[in-house]
């Protein structure tokens, strides 16, 4: 059984390195690596079982895009994932999005594995 996965990464080359891996979990996998509002329409278009956002490249942008998903209506329920955060701007987002979910890259699949055949 697979679920939908949406993923956030502000770097397209390595998108595609961590899309790899998360596939190998069972999810199939869309990508927005340059534009989160782009990014948030696709998720409301086609909701999936959980939204994944790395905090590694560009947090603001990761933050932004998620307090953006949770304040609408279609997709406020969709779980999201940060993964990878540290120092301020771990906190920043922990301060703007609270109700998400925070992990390592190590635990990412034993995080996700609960999002599995959702929808």
């Amino acid at each position: 059984m697979t679920g939908k996965l949406f993923l956030f990464h502000w770097n397209a080359a390595e998108a595609e390195e961590i899309a790899a891996e998360i596939r190998g979990f069972g999810f199939d996998i869309t990508i927005e690596s340059s534009d989160g509002a782009r990014g948030g329409k696709a998720v409301k278009e086609s909701p999936p079982d959980v939204i994944v956002i790395y905090l590694i490249r560009l947090p603001s942008h990761g933050r932004e895009t998620a307090h953006a998903l949770k304040s609408m209506k279609a997709t406020r329920e969709i779980p999201i994932v940060f993964v990878d955060g540290e120092g301020e701007a771990l906190e920043k987002t922990k301060a703007k999005v609270p109700d998400a979910i925070y992990t390592s890259s190590a635990k990412l699949k034993s995080t996700l594995s609960k999002y599995l055949g959702k929808r």
